[in-house]
């Protein structure tokens, strides 16, 4: 591997790259370049290092850019080149240019970066300007639809973005790691106290005359002057080697292979193939396969998650006056129109005025591209007539590009941006021209942007759209009410709104904020801070002009896996940034609420009317009222006779929960809040940042249960709750990849998590657990035996069995058999886990890897053990057991006991298999073939390089012997019984609903009736059906 990756960084290393020297293009390794070089790159050609971009081959100094190897987004982006070096089109030119960098830090960020280019051309004073994200192109990503571009190396090497971003995330371990970590505490205590009794006895033994000495074995002199401390010490040493075969280290190799290897199961899954995509799922850490099969709570985004982040324009409301793109006839909007609530359409003066403005607020303000059309450089009616036909409108964001295009069916369209000024067309097909001063750009701080543009009038505007809770206290004019009603109607309905505004600016309104604004972008430290206090001063005085609604369709079967994860004992919460009703419409349609979920509001509302102290009482008061009949089925929502409810809450009350008190503790908010939540079936968090989700998973992760969280998200808004929880999950959505790259497992849709826990996770929690508790039962069987030898060798460490038995026990005779069933084992096919999500609660909080289970397995490998011993020691008693009478002797004795323990343990192992393939019958009869056939051999030849001949014939002279034979057989029968009589008195009398659901498969014609009619197998309190 390591191999492979130096040639892999050699093969870029060595690429070869194009450098601007004396006015020349010079040819140089990659790895060569230094910061300041002036490299050149052509279409479809890779960026070698993070570069300044300096111009391109285009007249307006863009470029258009695909990030997909750095965050997956396939979209073209639009990078701008230095306003002022953009017309140095040729390597001579661009030779010419003086100028000086500064920028931070080499920072792992890809969407964030502050710096300051200093120009000096022909005077004293250079020309200073600020450099922002929309500047750097960086390694990694690629040029499209641009002949070439020049930029100056500003990061390279291990200091490009790309490079730092190689980091590897913080270590997850598993329930069942832990779990393991603590068996292996008490057999390491196990081993100890094995050492420290054996030694004890030792010297009790010795302490009477002559057992020291016996006659064959007189010690020298050296031997009697020893010091007692050291011969103690060593004895010590000694057993503790000879016993060290308990500690099972040849497990943690085999848990990891089974981790590796199983992890491509998933991976494998057609089931989880998206066709659209064209990519199945991810494994970006097999460490947590097993965590998929213990969740307890999953925290999941809305929008793009349980939604498809298709946008869909519904309509828009300007000054009460409603306009549903649907009723359109020849570019007019109908004055009427039968259930929807339309006042007339054609209003007169300001309203007219207002109308238009609106239109020409939401083309003008976005980030929105067109695609790229030849045919666009014609005339301008060739270009609108083209545009009509084949322009695509490209954006980060797809609500966006949903208002554009819902712009374009009211008739007015927007065309294209072409050197800083912004093409549109009215519905009289009439193109205005408006030139972009400024982009207030977006961010999830202040959930709004805004543009300053100046029409060809020379009139200034500002306009601005964002959440109506980001434009409202900004509003000083404007029908508020009547838009405020219907933003609030469309938000139940589960609508996306937006409420748009503006202003008209003086010139020396806009010098102003000219100024400010230039100020803020060329400082350095603080950039974001500054940019975001100038936008408050800018963003104020404003004209509320109406307000859009979006639909975002809800994702296939969003709602099926939503009920069959309250089904298996999970709890749902939905953390998103949308609105209370929007979030909450979407809530219903997806059954995360239903009909008969009692709603519980904790939101800024409620603790304006009354204090966070009496609210939270109050909701404590109200769901411990039936508390007493709520069972874990009916907070799964099993139950709908019994109250079901549903909390909502939003950022600013959970900040108030979270804000420490003058003291400095929590207070009990924070306890209250968590008991309400325990009680409650759904949870909906609303009006969330980015941190806040990750609060929320880290709160619920410390609390007094230490449940197992999961949280799923398709957003980079969604990375610190992703990285956050037990298991991160991504969604391969429309926001790009960097929940993917940052989760641990990557699925393309919401759908695809049913599968991924109800039957992956369950499987491989099935499978791993039963490998750790054999893997501990296994080797109390080899090495128990071994410690009762020593009473009857006087404790003088004799082992019992040869030293080829001892190495090759874990690795090669008993090692196979366990790793393909951690690998394949299906206890209940996975059809049935698929389609009974209550059999995911038997598996619930590590009920396999309990110490009631563990002591039992311990036990049961204790009492085979000395079956194995004291069978085959009152058979060699006074016995002679061949047939000329010869005794046998003790490598005899000790492969006799060895026999019988590898049979045993094997088949104890056939015994627990359920699902039985070619594979399994292959190395479970194979390893004990390869048993008998290598002690066949280790014992038939003398090999020359082994300087002893103890095991010389004794495993054939075994085997002639007919008592010897009946040692084996009725030693394992033995051995197996009382386990076996074990499981059908537990499945007789407190059968699982696993072991339910294994019965009535064994009756196949009652199973394929019920599966055809679409009942429930189980009845009773674990009776589910598939919606």
């Amino acid at each position: 591997e390591d191999w492979l990756r130096h040639k892999a960084d050699n093969v870029v290393n060595q690429c070869p790259v194009h450098v601007v020297q004396h006015g020349k293009l010079v040819q140089k390794q990659s790895q060569k370049l230094r910061v300041g070089d002036i490299v050149m790159v052509k279409e479809d050609e890779t960026f070698p290092c993070d570069l300044i971009f300096l111009s391109s081959s285009r007249e307006d100094g863009t470029c258009f850019v695909t990030t997909a190897s750095l965050d997956g987004e396939s979209s073209h982006k639009t990078y701008y080149a230095v306003q002022d070096t953009k017309a140095f089109r040729s390597e001579e030119e661009i030779d010419t240019v003086h100028a000086t960098i500064e920028c931070e830090q080499p920072q792992p960020d890809l969407y964030k970066f502050v710096g300051r280019i200093n120009i000096y051309q022909r005077r004293d004073e250079p020309v200073a300007r600020s450099l922002g994200s929309e500047n750097l192109l960086l390694r990694g990503a690629t040029v499209k639809n641009t002949q070439r571009v020049f930029g100056v190396a500003i990061y390279t090497g291990m200091e490009t973005k790309m490079a730092l971003n190689y980091q590897a995330k913080s270590q997850k371990r598993s329930a069942v790691e832990k779990s393991m970590n603590a068996f292996l505490i008490v057999y390491l205590c196990i081993l100890i106290s094995k050492a420290l009794i054996n030694t004890s006895l030792k010297y009790l033994w010795q302490s009477e005359p002559f057992r020291d000495e016996p006659w064959y074995n007189k010690k020298t002199d050296a031997e009697r002057q020893r010091n007692v401390f050291l011969r103690v010490l060593t004895d010590f040493l000694a057993f503790m080697v000879l016993f060290n075969y308990i500690i099972p280290v040849s497990m943690y190799v085999t848990v990891e292979m089974q981790k590796f290897l199983g992890s491509y199961f998933i991976t494998w899954d057609e089931d989880m193939f998206d066709e659209d995509l064209g990519e199945g799922a991810l494994v970006n850490t097999s460490d947590l396969n097993e965590e998929l099969g213990q969740v307890e709570y999953v925290f999941t985004d809305k929008t793009g998650t349980l939604t498809e982040n298709n946008m869909e324009f519904i309509e828009c409301c300007i000054d009460g006056h409603l306009y549903v793109p649907n009723i359109i006839c020849n570019g007019q909007i109908l004055p009427g129109c039968t259930g929807i609530d339309m006042i007339d359409s054609s209003p007169g003066g300001l309203g007219r005025e207002r109308e238009e403005l609106f239109f020409r607020a939401v083309c003008l303000c976005h980030t929105v591209q067109v695609k790229d059309d030849d045919v666009m450089d014609g005339l301008k009616k060739g270009r609108r007539h083209s545009a009509k036909s084949s322009s695509v409108y490209i954006s980060s964001s797809p609500d966006e590009v949903a208002l554009v295009e819902g712009m374009k069916r009211l008739g007015y369209e927007y065309l294209r941006m072409k050197d800083n000024f912004m093409e549109i067309e009215t519905r009289e097909s009439k193109v205005e021209r408006y030139e972009q001063l400024e982009v207030l750009s977006f961010d999830s701080v202040r959930r709004r942007m805004s543009v300053i543009v100046r029409s060809s009038t020379g009139d200034i505007y500002l306009f601005c759209k964002g959440a109506d809770s980001s434009i409202f206290p900004r509003v000083t004019e404007g029908k508020v009410q009547q838009i405020q009603a219907r933003v609030e109607l469309n938000a139940v309905e589960g609508l996306r709104t937006l409420c748009v505004a503006y202003k008209k600016m003086s010139h020396e309104e806009y010098d102003r904020a000219a100024t400010i604004l230039q100020s803020a972008k060329l400082a350095l430290q603080d950039r974001d801070k500054k940019l975001a206090e100038a936008y408050d001063q800018i963003e104020t005085n404003l004209v509320l002009l109406g307000a859009t609604a979006v639909e975002d369709s809800l994702q296939e079967k969003a709602a099926d896996t939503i009920e069959a994860l309250h089904k298996g004992g999970m709890k749902v919460w939905v953390l998103t940034g949308d609105k209370m009703e929007t979030a909450s419409a979407t809530c219903f349609a997806c059954k995360l609420f239903r009909r008969n979920t009692q709603l519980l509001e904790l939101t800024t509302k409620r603790i304006e009317e009354q204090n966070l102290h009496d609210v939270l009482f109050d909701l404590r008061k109200t769901v411990l009222r039936h508390s007493g009949s709520l069972t874990r089925e009916s907070i799964s929502g099993l139950s709908n006779e019994l109250p079901d409810f549903g909390l909502i809450i939003d950022g600013a009350t959970l900040s108030l929960l979270l804000k420490p008190a003058e003291d400095g503790s929590l207070g009990n908010y924070k306890e209250l809040f968590l008991e309400i939540c325990r009680n409650c079936s759904a949870v909906l968090c609303c009006r969330m940042a980015p941190l806040q989700k990750a609060q929320i998973v880290k709160m619920i992760k410390a609390s007094k249960e230490h449940p197992i969280t999961l949280a799923i998200g398709d957003g980079a808004n969604d990375v610190s709750m992703i990285l956050e929880a037990h298991v991160g999950i991504g969604l391969m959505g429309k926001e790009g990849r960097q929940a993917a790259r940052n989760s641990d497992y990557a699925v393309p849709k919401f759908k695809h998590l049913k599968k991924m826990l109800l039957v992956h996770g369950h499987l491989y929690y099935i499978r791993i657990s039963e490998l750790v508790q054999y893997f501990f039962y296994k080797n109390v069987c080899f090495i128990l035996p071994q410690f009762l030898y020593q009473f009857y060798c006087g404790f003088s460490q004799q082992p019992l069995y040869d030293a080829a038995y001892l190495t090759l026990y874990n690795i090669s005779f008993t090692s196979l058999p366990i790793l393909l069933y951690s690998l394949m084992e299906q206890h209940v096919s996975m059809e049935m886990l698929k389609r009974e999500p209550s059999l995911y609660r038997d598996i619930a909080k590590n009920a396999l890897l309990r110490w009631r289970l563990f002591i039992y397995w311990t036990l049961l490998g204790a009492f085979d053990a000395v079956v194995f011993f004291y069978g085959a020691y009152f058979l060699f008693d006074n016995t002679s057991l061949t047939s000329n009478g010869q005794m046998f002797g003790n490598w005899t004795f000790g492969t006799l006991v060895f026999t019988v323990l590898v049979f045993t343990v094997t088949l104890k192992l056939a015994l627990d298999t359920r699902y039985w393939t070619w594979v399994n019958h292959f190395v479970i009869w194979g390893s004990l073939l390869f048993y008998v056939v290598f002690s066949l051999l280790w014992g038939g030849i003398i090999w020359p390089f082994l300087n002893y001949q103890r095991m010389y014939f004794v495993f054939m002279q075994l085997l002639s012997s007919g008592p010897a034979w009946l040692a084996i057989i009725l030693i394992v029968i033995i051995c197996l019984l009382p386990d076996v009589v074990k499981k059908v008195m537990c499945r007789q009398l407190w059968p699982t609903a696993a072991e339910k659901v294994q019965k009535l498969m064994t009756d196949k014609s009652s199973v394929s009736t019920v599966l055809s009619n679409g009942e429930p197998l189980l009845d009773g309190p674990h009776s589910t059906s598939d919606a």
